[in-house]
């Protein structure tokens, strides 16, 4: 939007990661994204392993003409031992993450789940580093997921870990629409 402040986007191009067993991580970047749309910024969520349902931060990002969600994941949980199928998607979902990145239309990125993708070995950390590294300047980029790889929270400039200490799980309670999802 051309009525953003220069200097509101000569401050952006830091790297946040939000990990652990917590829970919390996306929407701590959906509350970021909402803060940032919110003053006019253009943000782009990509979620990697989320298929196309109709999760809640879909409803509202629809309300944020700037605030675009693109789920490209899986409609599945990966195994173990990560399929060849799982492996292009997710790679699929990192070229169009770097092309939406170096397309300098957005002002902050949000990878939503790319940790779990680089721990289950689905993506190399060098290669996202790689896609980081040579990113346009002042782009804002949040990776979330469990598992951060080393080499991702040593690049990053910010990182937060989502520490489990009790969960509803654990009592039966399941994900409940407007909650969880």
């Amino acid at each position: 939007m051309s009525d953003i402040p220069i200097e509101t986007k000569k401050e952006l191009g830091l790297v946040h990661v939000y990990t652990g067993n917590g829970k919390g991580k996306t929407t701590a970047s959906l509350g970021l994204g909402f803060r940032a749309a919110g003053r006019g910024l253009e943000v782009l969520m990509i979620q990697f392993l989320k298929p196309p349902e109709n999760y809640g931060e879909h409803v509202s990002a629809e309300r944020f003409p700037n605030f675009t969600i693109l789920p490209l994941g899986l409609d599945h949980m990966v195994s173990k031992v990560p399929k060849e199928r799982d492996i292009k998607v997710a790679q699929d979902t990192l070229q169009r993450a770097r092309d939406e990145i170096y397309s300098g239309k957005y002002d902050l990125v949000i990878l939503d789940e790319v940790n779990n993708a680089m721990s289950w070995k689905l993506l190399d950390p060098a290669e996202v580093v790689g896609m980081l590294e040579g990113r346009p300047a002042n782009i804002e980029i949040v990776l979330t997921g469990r598992g951060a790889p080393k080499e991702i929270v040593e690049y990053a400039d910010l990182v937060t870990e989502m520490t489990l200490v009790k969960h509803p799980f654990d009592k039966g309670v399941r994900a409940r629409k407007g909650i969880e999802y």
